[in-house]
């Protein structure tokens, strides 16, 4: 559980708004990291353009992306 609340969706600007929409599309909900980090919309757009760029990247096959990025969560106690 986060320290901060998160902003809710009542309170979010329309770009927030549009982030969580993508949010439950990908994940299937808002989660936590996503509610607090609305707080600073450009900090916000910063972090989405860093995962549209990684998600983008073809290095890598996207299977094995997708074992390292569990791995990394199981290793660090996180759910996602």
């Amino acid at each position: 559980m986060a320290r901060i609340n998160g902003v809710e969706s009542q309170k979010a600007s329309l770009f927030i708004r549009i982030a969580y929409w993508f949010t439950k599309r990908k994940v299937g909900r808002v989660i936590e990291p996503v509610k607090v980090t609305a707080h600073h919309p450009r900090l916000l757009r910063a972090m989405a353009s860093m995962e549209m760029g990684q998600e983008a990247a073809h290095a890598v096959d996207g299977a094995l992306k997708a074992l390292v990025q569990i791995q990394v969560a199981r290793m660090i106690g996180c759910p996602f």
